[in-house]
């Protein structure tokens, strides 16, 4: 009987979209370290400051920024080739092959110089990478929540998630070892080519239900209904500050943590191994240990526990600070701070995912996921000169109490937090009743 229910959930759930999905998932993550940490020690490796990797951080703001130019992807189609959706997906992972490529060609050295400014001609194209990249994503989070049916969402979105984090490991802790081995230059031809996979991903998805009217509105409307219909909710300004703030301590500690363990001494290839490939295998581990915990004690308990053990685990990156290079704490404080990064994943993505209105799917997850990655970009430069004048010992207890004013607010919205689990554990409509009851605005829990 046993066997009986595990064939026919195989034959339920192992299909083209759940595959779809889990390999752009993969195109999704595979160009933000590219960016991000493997940019950072490019640079690193050739002389820059950390001031310098501070303010390199900024080419990331497009992340931020994305719910901008989100509406454009839920009214235009680019080409009449494909569907809405896939149209801008392909698009964007022909412009990112394209990006990573022209990037080969280039060394942090190389410069432009603009408004009597010399600016690095990498950064410059890491900022444009970072920009297709935000408007791919835009368009898979669109795409995946049209395209998977209501019982396949769990499953799909872990997968999507899984995906993501295993491109990171390939972009930021296969990079840097095969960067050890044969180059920089060389290890983005190499990343450009395994884009690829998006690319074939999205020939072979299926195309997406449209699951909205707006077509025939005026952009502007499609914008201003949008964002007012968030705003209008109860507690919207206060929950747009959580989702700022919750992963604030995070941001700060993994802004730099690349260029911490390259300043105490690890080599690229070490710093691959234990901050990229053993990091991220953490943080999978946590979003599963994450998910399961949350399913017992609710969407708030999740929040909040998390948020202290991410706090608190970022206390361990100050002992390393303390100790120096060694293996051992290294791999520990890694293991820790990922794993607890990880559960407060699983519950924030939970959170951002019961306030999205199906009608605005693209426009509202974009803006909530980039006021989720605001901290991300802008705790960079920050984070430089926090380093340079204070070092990394009171930087990482800084990371720690940085926690603190998230936990707070968490306690003033807990009855609102509290009132969306019923969406969390609802087996089929994950809809929203406290929005459906005040708004009439039914909201979809991916």
């Amino acid at each position: 009987m046993a066997t009986n229910k595990f064939t026919l959930w195989l034959k339920t759930y192992l299909n083209r979209r759940i595959l779809v999905v889990f390999l752009l998932g993969f195109s999704s993550g595979l160009p933000l370290a590219l960016v991000g940490g493997t940019l950072q020690a490019w640079f690193k490796t050739n002389g820059a400051s950390i001031v310098a990797l501070g303010f390199l951080t900024l080419i990331t703001q497009p992340y931020s920024y994305k719910f901008l130019w989100a509406p454009l992807l839920d009214k235009f189609t680019p080409t009449t080739m494909l569907d809405r959706r896939r149209s801008w997906i392909i698009a964007m992972q022909l412009g990112i092959i394209a990006l990573i490529i022209t990037m080969s060609l280039f060394n942090p050295q190389a410069t432009l110089r603009v408004f009597n400014s010399e600016i690095p001609i990498l950064a410059l194209l890491g900022f444009l990478l970072a920009t297709c990249s935000a408007t791919q994503d835009i368009a898979i989070d669109a795409y995946r929540i049209e395209i998977l049916k209501h019982d396949e969402r769990g499953l799909g979105s872990a997968l999507g998630i899984e995906g993501y984090r295993l491109a990171m490991i390939v972009s930021g802790g296969f990079s840097l070892i095969l960067a050890h081995k044969i180059g920089w230059q060389q290890t983005y031809v190499v990343m450009a080519s395994i884009m690829l996979i998006g690319v074939i991903a999205t020939a072979i998805a299926p195309i997406a239900a449209e699951t909205s009217d707006l077509k025939s509105q005026h952009l502007l409307s499609v914008i201003k209904d949008s964002f007012l219909d968030f705003l209008q909710r109860p507690s919207a300004w206060g929950l747009l500050l959580l989702i700022v703030t919750y992963k604030l301590s995070d941001a700060f500690s993994h802004a730099l943590s690349t260029p911490f363990l390259l300043d105490i001494n690890f080599n690229l290839s070490e710093v691959g191994v234990i901050l990229k490939v053993f990091g991220v295998i953490a943080t999978l581990v946590g979003v599963l240990v994450g998910g399961l915990f949350m399913t017992k004690v609710g969407l708030f308990k999740a929040l909040f526990t998390f948020g202290i053990l991410a706090a608190i685990s970022n206390l361990s990156f100050m002992l390393l600070a303390l100790v120096g290079k060694n293996y051992i704490i290294a791999c520990t404080a890694i293991f820790i701070e990922n794993i607890c990064a990880g559960m407060g994943t699983a519950a924030f993505v939970a959170l951002i995912m019961s306030l999205c209105n199906p009608k605005y799917t693209a426009t509202q997850f974009a803006l909530l996921s980039s006021l989720a990655a605001f901290g991300r970009v802008y705790v960079g430069p920050a984070s430089g000169y926090m380093v340079a004048g204070i070092g990394w010992v009171w930087f990482y207890a800084f990371t720690a109490a940085i926690a603190l004013p998230a936990l707070l607010l968490l306690i003033v919205l807990r009855k609102n937090i509290e009132a969306r689990d019923v969406n969390l554990t609802a087996p089929a409509t994950g809809i929203d009743k406290e929005a459906d009851i005040t708004l009439n605005t039914p909201v979809i829990v991916k």
